[in-house]
Formats: C-alpha cells, sequence, structure tokens
C-alpha cells in the first residue's frame, strides 16, 4: 500500500490537503496520517482544530512515498518550523517531497529548489519568504503544480494538480489520476 505522509503546522491551509486525505484512503487505498513538527492540538488557517499526534521522526521511520508539507501563514513568519533536515532524510531516504503554497517555503529554505523546476505563489515569495533560496532560474510561474526529480510544488490555487502530481508519485494509475483530476475540473468545463 502506498504511503502519503501529510505535514501540518498551526494555521494550514484547509483546502491545500482536502483532496488528499479526502480521497486517497477511501477511493484509492492509499495510507495516509498526518504528523506535524511540533504535536499537539492546534487550528487550521479556518479555525479547524486537530490533534496531530506524531512527529517527524516518526515520520520518517513510517517511510513514506510521498511527504506533503501542507501550506499555511505561518510558513511565512520568522518562527516557521526549520524541518530541513527532515525533509532532506525523507528525499534521501526515496520519498518525493511536495509542498503547496507557504510548504513551499519549507522546500526552499532546505535546499530542495535550487536546483529543481518548481513553482510556488510567485518568485517573489520564495525569495522575500526563504532567505537562502537560490533557484531562481529554474522558477516556473503557471497555475498549475509542477512535478520534477521527486519534488512536487504548487502555488495555493492549485489544490487539484496537486493532488493529482502526488498521487501519480505514490503509485497511482495514470487512468485514476486522469479520472480524479476530470471530476475535479468539471465544474470548470
Amino acid at each position: 500500500m502506498s504511503r502519503i505522509g501529510l505535514v501540518l503546522t498551526p494555521g494550514f491551509a484547509d483546502w491545500e490537503y482536502a483532496f488528499i486525505a479526502g480521497t486517497a484512503s477511501p477511493f484509492y487505498g492509499i495510507d495516509v496520517r498526518f504528523f506535524a513538527p511540533v504535536p499537539g492540538q492546534f487550528h487550521s488557517q479556518g479555525g479547524l482544530a486537530v490533534t496531530v499526534d506524531s512527529g517527524l521522526q516518526q515520520c520518517l521511520e513510517w517511510k513514506p512515498y510521498a511527504v506533503v508539507i501542507v501550506g499555511g501563514m505561518g510558513w511565512e513568519q520568522p518562527q516557521a518550523p526549520d524541518i530541513g533536515d527532515f525533509l532532506r532524510a525523507s528525499r534521501f531516504a526515496g520519498a518525493t517531497i511536495a509542498g503547496i503554497c507557504g510548504g513551499t517555503l519549507a522546500l526552499a529554505r532546505a535546499g530542495l529548489l535550487d536546483t529543481t523546476p518548481h513553482t510556488s505563489n510567485s518568485a517573489d515569495y520564495l525569495k522575500q519568504n526563504a532567505a537562502h533560496y537560490k533557484g531562481e532560474a529554474l522558477y516556473q510561474s503557471g497555475t498549475r503544480a509542477k512535478a520534477a526529480d521527486r519534488i512536487i510544488t504548487a502555488p495555493g490555487t492549485a489544490p487539484v494538480s496537486f493532488t493529482c502530481e502526488v498521487f501519480a508519485a505514490v503509485g497511482l494509475s495514470p487512468e485514476h489520476v486522469l479520472q480524479l483530476r476530470s471530476m475535479l475540473a468539471a465544474e470548470h468545463e
């Protein structure tokens, strides 16, 4: 069974992980678990109270196929958690690393976007909020998620393409990925 580790922080963006959490297990048999840099109870950006019992070390030990860093405005703050060691260790262990919106800042701070084509909310967003970001030449502006070299990035407005890229990375068949993308995009046709 494929495994996806979703990393939440206080103030996480409710809509950015919802399609992954809501469809992975019941429809595709993908095991999804939640982790946090500091386990405990906190609230989402929309006010949802959650309790996350597992930390990042437990995520590493679980060996997910993909680690997803859920965005939120907390990643823009000076006190945002430094999870670079965790991200690099997860990547070294073979996991795909994915970040959406503010979650891309964690990837940039870890140096994972310095040598890989990527996207985010904007190149300026990464430069302003990730002091040592050096990947500006590889930044690709767009409205959809980008996947390259086991790194997936997306602006906060792209939860559908982000979900599809994450599911493809953990081995969901192209037919199922296309079916999901078509279903979630149908209202825009």
